[in-house]
C-alpha cells in the first residue's frame, strides 16, 4: 500500500497548473481577439454661422422650405394627400404660437378642399355650375357689409375654374359659399370636410368656422399656414390660376387680383387680405437663386397691422434670404464625429469620407447628427468604422465615417501583461 506523499502531490499539481497556463493562457493572450476600442461622440465646429430668417415679432409668422430646382423649373411641393406633412419643420417662426384669425387665407383651404371633392386637371375648366338664388343672396348680403364679392346673377352658369378664379384672385366671399355648397351640399357639410382635411394633412392647430375667413373663429397657427402655402404651391390648378391672372374670367366681370404682392422681390402671393380681427394676412411662396439652383420657401404672415408694415417685413425677410440661402455643408469632408481610444492607448477619429451639401437656408447647424458605429479593435487609416447621417434642411443624407489614423495591434508584450481584457474579449467573442 503506497503512502500519500504531500511533496509529490504539490509538485504534480504545480506542474499541471504550469502546463495549463502555458497551454491556455499563452494562446488566449497571444492569439485571442483584442478588446474593442471605446468611442466618444463629438460635434464638429460649424463651418459658418447660421443666418436665420428675419421675421416680425408682432402677430405670427413662419417660413419653411419647399425645395430646390434648376432655374425656371418648379420644385416639388408638399403632397396635399400626405398625412404627415408635419414632418416638414419650419426654417423659422416668430410671434405667438397660438392660432390667430386668418382672414381670406381660409379661402385657400376652401379651394383645396373643393378640389379634393371635385378634382380638376391642369388646363381643364371643369363642370358648369348654375348660380342659385342662395348664391345670389350671398352676393347681396356680403356686398351690403362691404366684404369682397364678385357679381353673380341667378341662373348664370360658371365653370368650376371660373368659380375658383373668383375665389382665389378676387377673394370673393360669395364664391366661397357657392363652391362649398356645390361640392358638399351645404356649408356645414363643407366645414366638416374641411376640418377633416386639415387633420388629415397634419394641420391640427387650424380650424374652419366658415368658408370665407370673415369669422374670427376661423383661425390657424403661422406654422400650419406656412405648410398650407406649401401644399397650395403644389396644386396645379391653384398655381395655374395664380400664374395667369390676366386671362382669368375672360368676358365676365372684372376681378381684381388680390394675390400679387412684391413680385420684384421674388415673392408669389397666394392669399392677401385684411379684417379687423385678423389684421393683414399674407400667404406666399418666394424664390432665391443660389448658384445653379433656385431655392423656394413658403411662408405665412398673420396679424400684420397694415400694408406698409407688411412691405417692410417682407423686404427684411427677403434680404435675410439672400444672405442665408446657399450651398449648405451638411456633412463636411474630414469633420470628426467620434473619437476612438484603444485600451493600449492608440487614438483616432472617425471622420466624414464623402462631403454632403444641399442648397438650403443656413438657419441650422450640424448638431443632432445620428452616428452609427461598427465594433472594432484595430484598423488602418481610412477603414470604414460607421456612418453619420443628418436631416438638417431636408431629407436625410449620410456618409461613411473612416479612421483618420491607424489603430494598430499592441504587440505580444501588451497582450501578455493584460490578460484580463484579452480573455474577456475572447469570452465575449464566443457569446
Amino acid at each position: 500500500m503506497s503512502r500519500f506523499r504531500p511533496g509529490r502531490f504539490i509538485g504534480v499539481t504545480t506542474g499541471t497548473l504550469v502546463i495549463l497556463a502555458v497551454g491556455v493562457y499563452g494562446p488566449a493572450t497571444l492569439l485571442g481577439p483584442l478588446p474593442s476600442v471605446s468611442a466618444t461622440l463629438s460635434t464638429p465646429a460649424a463651418a459658418s454661422a447660421p443666418t436665420p430668417p428675419v421675421l416680425p415679432a408682432a402677430g405670427a409668422s413662419a417660413v419653411l422650405a419647399v425645395g430646390t430646382s434648376a432655374p425656371g423649373a418648379e420644385p416639388a411641393a408638399i403632397d396635399a394627400t400626405a398625412v404627415d406633412s408635419t414632418a416638414v419643420d419650419p426654417i423659422g417662426a416668430s410671434g405667438t404660437p397660438d392660432a390667430l384669425p386668418m382672414a381670406s387665407v381660409a379661402k385657400i383651404v376652401t379651394a383645396l378642399v373643393v378640389l379634393d371633392a371635385k378634382p380638376l386637371a391642369a388646363g381643364e375648366t371643369g363642370p358648369e355650375v348654375t348660380i342659385s338664388a342662395a348664391d345670389y343672396q350671398d352676393y347681396i348680403d356680403y356686398s351690403a357689409t362691404f366684404a369682397r364679392t364678385v357679381v353673380v346673377f341667378p341662373g348664370e352658369s360658371w365653370t368650376e375654374r371660373e368659380l375658383l378664379e373668383s375665389l382665389i384672385l378676387g377673394s370673393s366671399n360669395n364664391h366661397a359659399d357657392t363652391l362649398a355648397r356645390w361640392a358638399y351640399g351645404s356649408v356645414p357639410a363643407y366645414l366638416d370636410a374641411a376640418n377633416a382635411w386639415l387633420a388629415k394633412n397634419g394641420l391640427d392647430s387650424t380650424h374652419m368656422a366658415d368658408a370665407t375667413g370673415l369669422d374670427s373663429a376661423t383661425a390657424g397657427t403661422a406654422t400650419d399656414l406656412a405648410r398650407l402655402a406649401a401644399i397650395a404651391s403644389g396644386d396645379p390648378v391653384i398655381t395655374e390660376i395664380i400664374a395667369a391672372p390676366a386671362s382669368s374670367l375672360a368676358g365676365r366681370r372684372g376681378v381684381d387680383n388680390t394675390t400679387a404682392y412684391l413680385p420684384d422681390l421674388g415673392i408669389t402671393g397666394i392669399s392677401r387680405s385684411y379684417t379687423d380681427a385678423a389684421g393683414v394676412c399674407f400667404l406666399f411662396t418666394a424664390q432665391v437663386d443660389a448658384g445653379d439652383s433656385t431655392f423656394t420657401f413658403a411662408g405665412a404672415f398673420l396679424g400684420e397691422p397694415d400694408y406698409d408694415t407688411l412691405t417692410t417685413d417682407l423686404t427684411a425677410l427677403m434680404t435675410s434670404a439672400q444672405a442665408g440661402v446657399g450651398e449648405l455643408p451638411l456633412l463636411a469632408q474630414g469633420d470628426a464625429y467620434v473619437r476612438f481610444k484603444s485600451p493600449w492607448g492608440d487614438t483616432a477619429s472617425g471622420v466624414v469620407r464623402v462631403a454632403k451639401t444641399r442648397v438650403a437656408w443656413q438657419a441650422a447647424s450640424s448638431e443632432g447628427a445620428t452616428v452609427k458605429l461598427d465594433s472594432f479593435s484595430t484598423g488602418r487609416t481610412g477603414k470604414v468604422v460607421g456612418r453619420v447621417s443628418t436631416d438638417v434642411a431636408g431629407p436625410s443624407v449620410s456618409s461613411p465615417l473612416v479612421l483618420d489614423r491607424a489603430i494598430s495591434d499592441p504587440g505580444l508584450g501588451w497582450r501578455l501583461l493584460h490578460p484580463v481584457p484579452v480573455i474577456a474579449a475572447l469570452i465575449a467573442s464566443r457569446d
